[in-house]
């Protein structure tokens, strides 16, 4: 019967086996016939492994506060930009053209039920919580699915009618880091339509 791998594929549980792995070598370095050469270089392997996940960890959180501020920023400047676009339009001297020159006007769009498909943006907040936004156009809202890690196909999460949903399910694993797959499709009424979002794949941090 073929056994599973030895070295685990996580960061965290890579980091306890490769510390206890460089342990255990010292203890047997003799009957084993390993050098101090040898340990010297696991040693340098376990230090290099330790830098190297930590900075990626400091790198992701880094990366998850900017994409914070960069969404807060955002929404408040299309908040305030579309009030004074209302206060532009508002004015007695408004026309048209006006509007057209200030790039406040929508285009005309004519959407096919049939073609809808959502486009889906997700945020990982750690803990297993998942920030997920989607465009509605003219539908009534989606039907999200989600297949988690070990699971073997997606299923419905939620029908949801508002932007963003929050996927606030806890982690499989307290601590551990867990990959989900999220698609969508949009609904109108209670009958889903058009075609499922591109699929994404958010890695849960703790």
């Amino acid at each position: 019967m073929p056994k599973s791998d030895y070295i685990p594929h996580s960061d965290s549980d890579l980091l306890l086996w490769h510390d206890h792995f460089k342990n255990a070598i010292a203890t047997l370095k003799d009957s084993l016939g390993f050098s101090d050469a040898d340990l010297a270089a696991i040693n340098a392997d376990n230090e290099q492994l330790h830098q190297t996940i930590s900075a990626a960890n400091a790198a992701a959180v880094a990366a998850h506060s900017a994409n914070a501020a960069k969404s807060s920023t955002i929404g408040e400047v299309e908040n305030n930009t579309r009030a004074h676009a209302r206060r532009a339009k508002a004015q007695p001297a408004y026309v048209e053209s006006m509007g057209v020159l200030l790039g406040i006007i929508g285009s005309a769009t004519h959407i096919d039920p049939a073609s809808y498909k959502p486009i889906l943006t997700a945020t990982d907040q750690t803990g297993g919580i998942v920030q997920l936004k989607f465009n509605k156009y003219k539908s009534d809202g989606i039907n999200i699915y989600c297949q988690r890690e070990g699971e073997t196909e997606l299923t419905l999460l939620s029908r949801t009618l508002v932007s963003p949903f929050t996927d606030k399910r806890p982690l499989l694993v307290a601590g551990k880091p867990e990959l989900r797959r999220y698609t969508a499709v949009h609904l109108l009424g209670d009958d889903e339509v058009g075609q499922f979002s591109d699929e994404l794949v958010v890695n849960c941090t703790p």
